[in-house]
């Protein structure tokens, strides 16, 4: 096998693509472009559009990069005309134009100020146009290079004392990190010197007044890596930093840590691992019709992650199947190192050629390390650092109103109700309250790895539109020479977790409108990577410029400019990881569907990321249409419980409901199936099919009347209590209002009664978030998605609560799922409000659950397990970054992504955190240095 080597690809431009620069009458052409020359054909081309706009009455050059001279036509009689070319739609006949009065030369027609900036009056237009007000969203303005000034906004500056306070913090929170790397490499080193026989004289490394030098009278030879390339371990896959074996005939390569495991006998990440090869039944298994089994298990990646398949056809789904080779598995036994501790090559078979040992090489200077180690303490000393910034050690001042009845006052959010815990509130303030000083509150949340919620950031923008057609209009491109085409999306059913392919209008229609297959269940997509972080930057490079300058705490979220965003301190010319922004646009409906919903399955991440919610729609459902719906969940179940009988199993939630005496059971009388008695669907799951199912069961029972009346009222008093924007309008007609009231009496009847035969009870805070699921969707404008993150401290007791019931989840063509490498990073399960109520129950713990709501930018640390359900289609948009107080897992998920098996999708490090803790300590020691 050849070296794994990731080269950043090369941005020269052919001579030809240069010349043909110039793009078609109507799109941009940046003032970029103009500087390079002009050809004749853009000439005429120029001259075409020029003329263009005389004929529509004279322009102004409204899609140049400069300003232009306004040329005006004249009459017979040479009375000027003025202009009536609409600056959104290049058309003069339209009607009436509202003229800006304070840059003179942009015009809007009616129509496209009502259906591009509704809710904006003529008399704004007037005042002050939308390019004025540098939130036009004409597909021109939208691609058009920022404006220098603008440009100017998105670096950061930093005063000197910043920088040392800064540099002071990363300092104390990166050193033991550090000393864990060289640590590593000495001891390698020291390997290496017994092998070549030198004696290693400990003592003289007292001339060097550190520990961290030795003198080794050995030299470790530098590899020959480019500074754009990206070395893996061949056996791991893990990004190697510096030191590291290699093969001097095949370039095999091997990382400090697969050197340490081999000669300790257990070598790991070289298993392929297992996985089930699932072929898509068609549509009438999705919809509870039994058409063909399971194909079993056998040599593995995760399943049909690349396969592409239509929404309702029969197509199989092509997953990546390999044979396991038990050949493969004796090579790795066999592959040994030698008593001296020297490693052979390995056999081709695993990427190696047999041939001589394994050499020690570095990526870095050999001394760098260990050199940087020493200036580190030896400044540490100087300005008396501790060995833990003082921050951690102080009381947050927020928590004192976490015990009293008004939590509001804090900017706090209840979001668990956890015993003896005082992190059941997350920090929650508002993005136009914050202040310098809020970046310390920020600190000592981040540091203790709670979430962080700031709300309202839109509100700090210029106001340019997310709305999809705008988001359609920016990323459809037919035909032009500075763009690709762009026609299609890929997208993710999320009925049966499959590929799909459909047009770019036709995925943004069903964003605003409910589209259903041939059974009348819902269509739900998601988008799968696109718009790429690349081609979202390209296409929208103002809404990307104004997202990363709305997001709160910049000094941690700034791409490039964050001081203690350590993904930002790579050298220029290294290849780095895809940070973002990256979109996510998704169809949602806050009625629970049970299959088929709009989820981020359970995952966790190495680096942090903030996401913020910029568009909801609501999308309702008709009664004829819910009443469909009710009646497949039906069969979904009956589905489910057929195939527990057919595989001669039981429920494992049965069996323990059993145990804890609570009734079971089918009641086939009146058409109850007790879902609870099954395995829990997550192929796309909220809440579970329980929800829909409960109202019928609450109908049917109908039983203490007046006392749920009540306890329905005092809910929905509870649920106001997070509800701090009262002042949002909302006008509901009278009967809409009588049918939301009987809703919340049928759900909150059926959550009790469902209680009931269960011999249990949720947490009032639980059945708090079911009534205000429903009550959002119908009342609040600004609720978006369903949000439940763990805490780190719980991961354990997660993964064995999963390992135990992962065969009550769903996931490729609603299958369910056969077996787990890795709980949670394989984002294949989902868990439902019945998951979590037993997940306390059994190990007591629970996550954080919160609804994010339009213009709330949810700040999740590393390493913290979190999943996602959209309760209304939304458009967000993430980004990804490392913070100092977090390269602890980093380092941790580090370790489990190269245990994982070669074809899994978490494998490959792509994040380099241990490349960028040196990176970031070279730079905070150098500037405290130098101040």
């Amino acid at each position: 096998m050849k070296r794994r080597r990731w080269r950043k690809p090369s941005k020269d431009v052919p001579e030809k693509e240069e010349e043909e620069k110039g793009g078609s009458g109507g799109e941009f052409m940046g003032e970029a472009e103009k500087d390079q020359g002009e050809t004749e054909e853009q000439n005429r081309g120029k001259r075409r559009r020029k003329t263009q706009r005389g004929r529509g009455g004279g322009g102004e050059g409204d899609r140049g990069g400069g300003p232009k001279p306004n040329r005006m036509l004249k009459d017979d009689n040479g009375i000027l005309i003025e202009s009536n070319m609409c600056h959104q739609c290049q058309r003069n006949d339209r009607g009436e134009v509202i003229r800006c009065t304070m840059c003179k030369t942009k015009r809007y027609c009616l129509p496209c100020i009502h259906s591009w900036y509704p809710g904006v009056l003529k008399e704004a237009f007037a005042e002050s146009c939308p390019v004025c007000r540098k939130n036009c969203n004409c597909k021109a303005c939208l691609r058009m290079e920022m404006p220098i000034k603008h440009k100017e906004k998105l670096e950061l500056e930093f005063s000197a004392v910043e920088k040392m306070e800064y540099s002071k913090y990363i300092l104390q929170l990166l050193l033991p990190f550090l000393k864990q790397v060289n640590e590593e490499q000495m001891m390698e080193k020291r390997i290496e010197a017994k092998l070549k026989g030198v004696l290693i004289l400990f003592a003289e490394a007292l001339r060097f007044c550190s520990p961290y030098l030795p003198v080794l009278e050995i030299k470790v030879e530098r590899a020959n890596c480019q500074m754009n390339e990206r070395i893996y371990c061949d056996n791991c896959k893990t990004s190697i930093v510096d030191f590291h074996r290699s093969c001097p005939n095949c370039a095999f390569e091997l990382c400090l840590r697969c050197c340490q495991e081999l000669r300790d006998g257990c070598l790991q990440g070289s298993d392929e691992g297992n996985t089930v090869e699932f072929i898509d039944p068609g549509p009438d298994y999705l919809h509870g019709v039994e058409t063909c089994p399971v194909m079993g298990s056998t040599k593995s990646g995760m399943c049909a992650r690349q396969s592409r398949t239509k929404i309702d056809t029969g197509m199989i789904c092509n997953a990546e199947i390999e044979n396991a080779s038990v050949d493969d598995l004796a090579l790795v036994s066999q592959w040994k190192s030698n008593k001296d501790g020297s490693i052979p090559c390995p056999p081709s078979e695993l990427g190696g050629c047999s041939q001589g040992f394994l050499e020690l090489k570095c990526l870095i200077s050999e001394n760098e390390v260990p050199e940087l180690l020493v200036r580190a303490e030896k400044m540490k000393k100087e300005l008396k650092l501790e060995d833990v910034p003082a921050i951690s050690k102080k009381w947050c001042s927020c928590l004192q109103f976490a015990d009293g009845p008004n939590v509001s006052c804090g900017n706090l959010r209840k979001a668990a109700s956890r015993q003896d815990s005082r992190d059941n509130f997350l920090y929650c303030p508002k993005a136009v309250e914050l202040q310098p000083e809020d970046q310390k509150h920020f600190q000592w949340h981040w540091m203790n790895g709670e979430p962080v919620i700031v709300r309202n950031v839109l509100d700090t923008t210029l106001g340019l539109s997310w709305e999809p057609m705008v988001m359609w209009r920016a990323f459809r491109q037919i035909k032009n020479v500075n763009h690709p085409v762009l026609l299609d999306v890929n997208a993710i059913s999320c009925l049966d977790w499959c590929e799909v392919d459909i047009s770019v209008h036709q995925f943004f229609r069903g964003y605003s409108m409910a589209t259903f297959d041939s059974y009348g269940w819902p269509r739900i997509l998601k988008s799968k990577d696109w718009p790429p972080s690349s081609l979202f930057e390209e296409q929208l490079p103002r809404h990307n410029a104004e997202f990363i300058n709305c997001l709160p705490f910049k000094v941690y979220t700034h791409p490039h400019g964050g001081y203690l965003n350590l993904a930002g301190k790579l050298p220029k010319n290294f290849l780095k990881p895809d940070m973002g922004p990256k979109t996510y646009i998704a169809y949602g409906f806050a009625e629970e569907l049970g299959r088929g919903d709009s989820v981020t399955k359970l995952h966790s991440h190495m680096s942090d990321v903030v996401n913020l919610l910029t568009h909801t729609k609501a999308v309702d459902l008709q009664p004829k249409e819910l009443l469909k719906i009710e009646k497949l969940k039906q069969k979904h179940a009956a589905q489910e419980e057929r195939e527990l009988c057919r595989d001669g199993k039981t429920s494992t939630m049965r069996d323990e409901a059993e145990k804890g005496g609570m009734e079971n059971g089918d009641n086939t009388d009146n058409g109850e199936v007790n879902h609870k008695t099954r395995p829990i669907n997550t192929s796309a799951s909220g809440n579970d099919v329980k929800e829909g199912d409960i109202r019928m069961r609450g109908r049917s029972k109908g039983k203490n009347n007046k006392a749920e009346n009540v306890e329905r009222n005092n809910l929905i008093d509870a649920a106001n209590v997070d509800q701090e924007n009262q002042n949002s309008p909302i006008s509901l007609e009278v009967q809409r209002s009588r049918d939301i009231e009987l809703e919340f009496v049928d759900v909150q009847s059926t959550v009790e009664s469902d209680e009931t035969s269960r011999g249990g009870k949720l947490d009032e805070w639980k059945r708090e978030e079911i009534v205000e699921v429903l009550r959002n969707n119908v009342a609040d404008v600004d609720s978006g998605a369903l949000w439940d993150i763990f805490r780190r401290q719980d991961v354990p007791k997660l993964e064995q609560y999963l390992m135990k019931h992962f065969k009550e989840f769903r996931h490729v063509c609603c299958r369910p799922l056969e077996q787990v490498v890795h709980p949670i990073h394989d984002q294949t399960i989902y868990l439902t409000m019945e998951h979590k109520r037993k997940l306390k129950e059994e190990y007591g713990i629970e996550p954080w659950t919160f609804i994010q709501k339009l213009g709330d930018a949810v700040y999740v640390p590393a390493g913290c397990p979190h999943q996602v359900r959209n309760l209304k289609s939304c458009i967000k948009v993430a980004l990804d970054f490392v913070s100092p107080e977090n390269v602890g897992e980093g380092f941790r998920m580090t370790e489990e992504f190269r245990v994982l098996p070669q074809n899994h999708r978490a494998k490959e490090d792509k994040l380099e955190v241990k490349k960028m803790t040196y990176y970031a300590m070279r730079e905070a020691v150098l500037d405290l240095e130098n101040s």
